[in-house]
């Protein structure tokens, strides 16, 4: 494949003297602008929020929103935005870069700089901060832009029209997306963008012109703006937003999703740090089996080559400079930076057409430890050569979008088209990826497309608000669900009327194999892998999900824009809550915190008086859930549970979706005082060392009499060297992570109406139990490990044949251990509601 020749963009020297300009403090309009008026938090109209699932919070673009910016007209679209407070302690500022409050007066110049540059307001972060999406491309008139989204629409919605029409190949504008900084403290191609950004708004030449009019540049100046101000990976919640596409558990994660379904990028770059020489995907095996990888091969080499010819060309040297020359995994190395899962920004944009998506590490740490230790001098050194390395990827990726034109836009009409026809996948080699050196079988990953899946319903079904909310799920992920309107059979037995059905010919295919299939274990494929291997919505958000390999189901189906309402209270008497399900451990809380009275029946569900009918009624509208008609009085009294906890920002998330009261604590919280009186149950899974607690504070604890629910190795450590649960934790391979068969004990509280699968993450099983210690759950017999990547260790212990048939949850007398990682990442929604009842009755 030829490699594009280098392209600069030209650029006048206004453009350099406004780099030098102080951002001016207030953001005023320009009178004499010719573009239309502007429109006043016009991003925030657009963000207005719009009916969400449960647990989602205001602040998400709608789904609606590609309708609202039509209605907006053509291109320029300005909005004026709001400066927030200077805040000096902006951790860019240290570094030289741009602070988050500089940004939207400095967006708002761009803007008035001429008729290429529009921003909008594409949601809040986490912590209330705007997310800024930049639109850099030619001027259009409201009937040019209308016809570019006809266009975008035939791509996806009908692409075998769209690749036998020559309007598209000769009028579409390539979609170019740059994510920047989603990672907080990676701060550099943020700045980077806004140079790109000040360089296209002001060049005259006659190449920019023409990529501007054949091109559509949509930037996210900072995906993070909670982490690039407090110089942390994680957003305000705590969350790595890199790990959460599958998810999509924080609005920032949503915001980006909402482009890529809005935008449909052919090319996008994600900007990170830190990588010496400076690290270009595509990546090491293995690779996503749900990609048609050899388009996404094709492209992501050969604009890889460009990247590493214009970032090694700006002659930074590492004896000079401490600079590597660019690295391509898939070219360089062996395994270890795999596109497995597409929890990655670039892993999960090609589900929505992206035929070229690369992380670019640049090489200069100037985070974390360098940041405190560093002279100020050197540190800006670095980030200089960062954002430079940063802007030399953005423009090379560029140089091909402009090049390339003809080829990417057919390369994602044949991804969606493969998807509609339903057609197999085309395995990568030389033959079928001509001009990509070293493809061998090791690079061979593909899966095999059932027909459709189901996610049956029915009345009293305790799995109908899990099927709710996974079918939301999917539809907010663009991918498209019917609902059946009668009684139909299919994978071996009958499904409801109102049962889903995911045909599985759509243009978005991938993705919905990508969250419905069990998944693979790859454990004999590598001996490493960069981060999580098995993720399965079909197997562990609760939801019954049916394969159907051969013929579509017979059956009239109607598309859904919403899965329907699930929520339902008995007409009479007392009311039942299942508690299988996190909506209903939120439902009881919510009763509780109102001061009903419920009561706990044997099976672990909640017998609530029918006197809170009314209360049950705004609950089961709110979050989707079932009061059924109970057929026992209940037993022991349920109370309000405040938590005292030491975990992750996943497990943070999780229980306060569950309505809990979450007080965190650490080893140092405890050494310097803890007043117990405040709280229940202590959750351990993370940052609680018992052996590092002072006299006193051991004491205290336990002295306290609190329940303890432990989790993982760290929940089980603090037991051990509490002498809290006869019974010893056995730590399998540390790296091991994947969905695991289980199994629960017959008429078992905790576990009743549990999935048969669970997550693990460096998993923990017991034995040598003692007395009184109770087996709540077990990892199965035989084939333990469906989906991930779980060996043994060196010495051929801590691997899937050692755990199997082990206990995996045992609890005793006022203690709960999970081995298994039931809230990892807010993510395995249908294991939640077992930490949930143990957290209301181990006291």
């Amino acid at each position: 494949m030829a490699i594009p020749r280098r392209f600069l963009i030209g650029a006048t020297a206004f453009a350099g003297a406004l780099l030098l300009l102080p951002p001016p403090a207030v953001a005023v309009p320009d009178p004499g602008a010719a573009a239309p008026a502007p429109v006043r938090r016009g991003g925030e109209e657009l963000a207005r929020p719009a009916p969400l699932a449960a647990g989602a919070e205001p602040g998400a673009a709608p789904r609606d929103a590609a309708a609202a910016l039509r209605a907006l007209g053509g291109y320029p679209r300005r909005t004026v935005l709001d400066a927030p407070p200077v805040n000096p302690a902006d951790t860019s500022v240290k570094l030289g870069l741009a602070p988050y409050h500089s940004l939207a007066p400095r967006l708002n110049a761009l803007q008035r700089l001429g008729d290429r540059v529009s921003v909008e307001v594409a949601g809040r972060s986490a912590g209330g901060r705007e997310l800024y999406l930049v639109t850099v491309t030619a001027p259009e008139s409201a009937r040019q832009a209308r016809e570019q989204e006809r266009m975008r629409e035939l791509i996806e919605s009908a692409p075998a029209a769209a690749a036998r029409d020559p309007h598209v190949t000769s009028a579409y504008k390539t979609p170019v997306f740059l994510n920047n900084n989603i990672h907080g403290n990676e701060w550099e191609g943020t700045d980077a963008a806004l140079k790109l950004i000040e360089e296209l708004a002001a060049a005259r030449d006659a190449r920019t012109a023409r990529l501007l009019r054949t091109t559509r540049l949509y930037i996210n100046v900072t995906a993070n703006p909670d982490g690039r101000v407090a110089g942390t990976r994680a957003n305000a919640a705590g969350f790595d937003l890199n790990r959460d596409f599958i998810t999509g558990s924080q609005p920032e994660t949503r915001a980006v999703r909402r482009i890529a379904i809005d935008k449909q990028p052919a090319v996008m770059l994600d900007l990170h740090g830190y990588v010496n020489g400076t690290l270009i995907e595509p990546t090491t095996p293995p690779h996503g089996e749900n990609y048609e990888y050899d388009l996404f091969l094709k492209h992501s080499y050969a604009n890889a080559l460009g990247m590493e010819e214009r970032v090694n060309g700006l002659g930074w040297t590492p004896a000079r400079d401490g600079v590597e020359p660019a690295v391509i995994p898939f070219r360089d190395q062996q395994e270890g930076w795999d596109d497995w899962p597409p929890v990655f920004t670039p892993q999960y944009m090609p589900f929505h057409g992206a035929v070229a998506a690369h992380t670019v590490e640049f090489p200069l740490t100037v985070n974390n430890s360098a940041y405190t230790s560093l002279p100020v001098a050197e540190l800006r050194r670095r980030a200089e050569i960062n954002t430079g390395i940063a802007g030399a990827a953005m423009r090379a990726a560029l140089d091909y979008a402009y090049t390339h034109r003809t080829s990417l836009i057919a390369d994602q009409i044949e991804v969606f088209r493969r998807g509609a026809a339903g057609e197999a996948q085309r395995p990568v080699s030389e033959r079928t990826v001509p001009g990509v050196p070293g493809i061998g079988p090791e690079d061979v990953y593909t899966t095999t497309f059932p027909r459709a899946y189901v996610i049956p319903v029915g009345k009293g079904q305790r799995s109908a608000v899990a099927a709710a909310r996974l079918v939301d799920h999917l539809l907010a992920n663009d991918v498209r669900v019917g609902r059946a309107e009668r009684d139909f059979r299919a994978a071996g037995r009958v499904h409801p009327a109102g049962s889903y059905v995911v045909d599985m010919r759509q243009p978005k295919r991938g993705l919905a194999q990508a969250m419905l299939a069990e998944g693979r274990d790859i454990s004999a494929d590598v001996s490493a892998m960069y981060d999580i291997s098995g993720w399965s919505l079909g197997l562990l958000w609760g939801a019954t999900v049916d394969t159907v390999r051969d013929a579509a189901p017979r059956v009239p189906v109607r598309p859904v824009r919403a899965a329907r309402a699930t929520g339902y209270v008995a007409a009479s008497g007392d009311l039942r809550l299942s508690l299988t399900d996190p909506g209903e451990v939120a439902a009881l809380n919510a009763l509780l915190a109102q001061g009903v009275r419920v009561r706990r029946a044997e099976d672990g569900s909640a017998v609530v008086p029918g006197a809170a009918r009314g209360a049950a009624r705004v609950l089961a509208d709110r979050l989707g859930v079932r009061f059924e008609a109970a057929r026992e009085r209940g037993g022991e009294p349920l109370r309000r549970t405040r938590v005292a906890a030491a975990l992750t920002a996943g497990e943070r998330f999780a229980l306060r979706e569950m309505g809990f009261e979450v007080l965190p604590v650490s080893t140092a919280t405890l050494n310097a005082g803890f007043d117990w009186s405040r709280v229940d149950v202590l959750y351990v899974s993370a940052g609680l060392d018992h052996a590092a607690l002072t006299p006193a504070a051991r004491a205290a604890f336990q002295a306290s009499g609190v329940g303890v629910v432990g989790v993982g190795s760290g929940g089980a450590a603090f037991s051990t060297a509490a002498g809290l649960l006869a019974a010893t934790a056995v730590e399998g391979n540390g790296d091991a992570n994947g969905v695991v068969r289980v199994a629960g004990a017959r008429g078992d509280a905790l576990t009743a109406g549990a999935p048969a699968h669970a997550f693990v993450y460096a998993p923990v099983w017991f034995t040598a139990l003692g007395e009184g210690v109770r087996v709540h759950q077990s990892y199965a017999s035989g084939r333990l490990l469906v989906a991930g990547h779980w060996r043994a260790d060196g010495d051929g212990t801590g691997g899937p044949a050692d755990a199997a048939g082990r206990a995996s949850v045992v609890g005793g007398p006022g203690v709960v251990l999970f081995g298994t990682q039931p809230l990892f990442r807010a993510h395995p929604k249908g294991l939640a509601a077992q930490v949930g009842r143990a957290l209301l009755t181990t006291r």
